[in-house]
């Protein structure tokens, strides 16, 4: 019997899972709503990539639902889990991608069929500089700034995820942070800051 969508809205991640676990198909379209743009987004931060970003965030949610009938309940949170599974598989990609020599600094920007707003440009200009400056960070550090500064994560959560402990969590945030901040700190001006910013 399906439960119906208000109170699966109300539900935890886990209590979700388990409704799934038990057949309850509705569960896992809550779940999927609930969590695949956030597997998704991380993925793209993770990889410069929108198309590896989709195919990433589909095996990690069908990773969830195979593992769903054997969930240990209490162990770590479905995000947590699945965040990690999705920083993995972010990392498979990126080894792939160096062992073929792709060139991983190159991230292609989107086509933009709106009118094209002053406002909308500089965004943008600013959303490829940083996508552009991520992609030159060492891999650990930029996964440890995209989970902290882009997902909002807490530190104790990110150590889990990147399987580290919180103080090199903090160590990698910052020395990322310091790159981004010397990858960019020349384009002030053509990125419209201001020098009170």
């Amino acid at each position: 019997m399906d439960m119906p969508l208000d109170a699966m809205n109300d539900q935890t991640d886990e209590a979700l899972l388990a409704a799934f676990a038990k057949g309850e198909p509705a569960a896992a379209r809550a779940l999927t709503a609930r969590l695949a743009p956030r597997v998704y987004a991380h993925a793209a931060r993770l990889l410069g990539d929108t198309t590896e970003a989709e195919d990433v965030a589909q095996e990690a949610m069908l990773r969830l639902w195979r593992i769903a009938p054997d969930w240990r309940s209490g162990e770590a949170q479905v995000t947590t889990w699945l965040y990690r599974v999705t920083a993995n598989l972010c990392t498979d990609r990126l080894r792939r991608r160096s062992r073929a020599a792709v060139d991983l600094a190159s991230v292609p920007e989107p086509a933009d069929d709106a009118a094209s707003a002053t406002l909308r440009l500089q965004d943008k200009a600013r959303g490829a500089a940083l996508q552009e400056a991520l992609m030159r960070l060492p891999e650990r550090q930029r996964q440890a700034v995209v989970l902290r500064h882009i997902e909002g994560l807490t530190n104790p959560e990110i150590a889990r995820i990147m399987d580290i402990g919180p103080r090199a969590v903090e160590s990698l945030t910052a020395r990322g942070k310091r790159g981004l901040e010397l990858l960019l700190s020349g384009r002030r001006e053509e990125l419209g800051f201001d020098d009170d910013d």
